[in-house]
């Protein structure tokens, strides 16, 4: 696993590293496959945002948030997706990245038999979306973003124009700009 993100690259300000994943390639090498995208969208939790999954402390579903950093959080939502986080700050802070999007980049047949659908900018536009595609399971939780099998390595670093705005399908926190996509992509979530 060469140029994989190291450590240090999560355990810093989380709207920073939320920029700064733009560009980078998620991948998760399974059992069926290697699957990966680049990252086109983001969005930073931080944990006095009420939005937050740390926002009102540790419990057992958000212990991984809490560090140490570079840690996958894996979470289920509306009862049917999961969602895939890169915990970042030092520990004992609860705070983490949503990956939103990524762009296919490889194992894109794969990809679309998991998902049963061949339309490229649909098939990981969206938290629920790329981690059906890349076959992210839940008892991936907590696993180590720096040693594989699921990591994040070097992509275009710098030269990416980004779209800083609110975040998607939240309550609570909707007005703060802790969300981070790449300009003119057709692989983003929402618009």
């Amino acid at each position: 696993m060469q140029n994989v993100l190291p450590r240090s690259f999560y355990g810093r300000d989380t709207p920073t590293v939320a920029r700064e994943l733009l560009g980078h390639y998620l991948v998760h090498c399974s059992p069926e496959g290697v699957t990966a995208g680049k990252i086109v969208e983001t969005e930073a939790y931080l944990q006095n945002d009420p939005a937050c999954h740390a926002a009102k402390g540790m419990t057992a579903r958000n212990r991984v948030m809490f560090g140490p950093p570079g840690h996958a959080y894996i979470y289920f939502i509306y009862g049917m997706y999961y969602c895939l986080n890169a915990v970042t700050r030092e520990e004992g802070v609860g705070e983490a990245v949503l990956v939103r999007a990524i762009e296919p980049a490889t194992g894109i047949p794969l990809m679309e038999a998991r998902r049963g659908r061949s339309r490229a900018t649909g098939l990981c536009s969206g938290p629920g979306r790329l981690v059906q595609a890349l076959g992210i399971k839940k008892n991936q939780n907590g696993e180590d973003l720096t040693r594989g099998p699921l990591f994040i390595c070097c992509g275009q670093a710098g030269g990416i124009k980004v779209v800083n705005t609110t975040r998607v399908g939240i309550r609570q926190g909707s007005e703060l700009l802790l969300r981070f996509y790449v300009a003119g992509s057709p692989y983003v979530s929402k618009k």
